[in-house]
């Protein structure tokens, strides 16, 4: 009985060495046996016409800035503007005291009278002398001091005269107007309040807010680079800036209707961030643009042809470098570095690493490696953006 049980285990034993051997065979021959090639979706590398256009952070700053100060002391009687309102250019918004100012004047006008009085009297007795000393009635001496006294009598009339005008200056003065046009904030002062000539604090500010700046910042080397795109386009830098339109982009994410113009580009570099001022100006007839507010400023300059890959084309290597696939003339996969740009709405710029007609992988890529043989399938590139999105 104990030898028929032995036997009947080594039986058992014997059939699970030789199906384990031959499972092992099988997987021996599976693995030995060749793979086939890998198919891949490609696309094939061609130019495409992109918009040169950058878009950058920005700050909204009045079109001009003007500080109503008094230039003569006083108090003030009255405020004659509704603060927050639109003042005109030569609007009168406050009136200090006059009376002062108006009794120098007339002091100052009842002195040229005396003047041009006394101008008068030397005059004619000059006159009668200069008739007299010819017929020796009077002596050529007496002439010349009534000649000179004449003259003296003149120059108080002009005297009298620059008192008088400088009286009704600083009387007008007491009349303070609008310097520029625009929109008036709040009063700083009240009915009351003593002035002074050319106090530091300003009685009210006045922005003109149509048209408006809108100042951007952006770094120098981005300029040049900018500045370089569009000179490819235009006979000349001035002229590509001249012509480079603004786009504005408002908080809420929402485009300003109306379009602007590059006013100018700043000559000095910030040295502590590197950067260079842009100032855009634009209209903004219903105000809906503030001093202060931040936004975005698009600018563009025509388009260009450019090559552009879909982003699920590029992986990246150990040390991070951007990289693709593209399946050479022998079918084998080769590996390509390139320079990546900007976003577009299609996909990536690419600077260099790729050439027009090269078959680019975009699906796949995680079944292949460098030199393994490929099957391409060919898409479209509408197609494959279609299927990014």
């Amino acid at each position: 009985m104990r030898k028929l049980r032995y036997s009947t285990t080594y039986v058992i034993l014997s059939l699970f060495l030789a199906l384990s051997l031959s499972a092992c065979k099988e997987k021996q021959q599976s693995a030995a046996a060749p793979r086939g090639p890998v198919q891949v979706d490609v696309i094939s590398v061609d130019q495409t016409q992109v918009p040169v256009e950058m878009e950058l952070p920005g700050r909204t700053n009045a079109y001009r800035v003007a500080e109503v100060r008094p230039q003569v002391n006083g108090i003030i009687q009255k405020r004659h503007f509704v603060e927050g309102s639109e003042v005109q250019a030569g609007q009168l918004l406050y009136q200090i005291d006059p009376a002062t100012y108006q009794a120098q004047f007339d002091s100052a006008k009842a002195s040229l009278a005396r003047a041009e009085a006394s101008e008068h009297s030397a005059r004619l007795k000059a006159e009668r002398y200069d008739t007299l000393v010819k017929t020796k009635a009077v002596s050529e001496l007496d002439q010349i001091e009534n000649e000179a006294n004449w003259k003296q009598a003149q120059a108080d009339v002009a005297a009298a005269k620059a008192s008088l005008n400088t009286a009704k200056i600083n009387l007008d003065y007491t009349r303070i107007t609008a310097p520029i046009s625009g929109v008036i904030g709040k009063s700083l002062i009240t009915e009351g309040a003593l002035v002074t000539a050319q106090q530091s604090t300003p009685l009210a500010i006045i922005q003109e807010l149509d048209p408006i700046y809108v100042d951007v910042t952006q770094s120098s080397s981005d300029l040049t680079r900018l500045k370089g795109e569009f000179s490819k386009l235009n006979k000349t830098n001035a002229e590509a800036f001249e012509k480079t339109e603004v786009s504005i982009i408002l908080e809420d994410g929402s485009e300003y209707p109306y379009k602007g113009s590059l006013e100018f580009s700043d000559v000095t570099v910030e040295q502590t961030t590197g950067t260079v001022t842009l100032r855009t100006i634009i209209q903004n007839p219903n105000q809906d643009l503030l001093p202060g507010m931040f936004v975005r400023a698009k600018l563009s300059n025509g388009v260009q042809n450019t090559i552009v890959i879909p982003t699920s084309a590029i992986s990246r290597n150990q040390k991070g470098e951007p990289m693709v696939m593209v399946v050479n003339q022998e079918s084998k996969v080769e590996a390509r570095m390139i320079q990546t740009g900007r976003n577009t709405e299609n996909g990536i710029i690419a600077k260099s690493g790729l050439n027009v007609g090269d078959k680019l992988i975009t699906a796949g890529l995680q079944n292949i490696r460098p030199g393994a043989d490929v099957t391409a399938v060919e898409k479209a590139q509408a197609e494959n953006n279609e299927g990014e999105k």
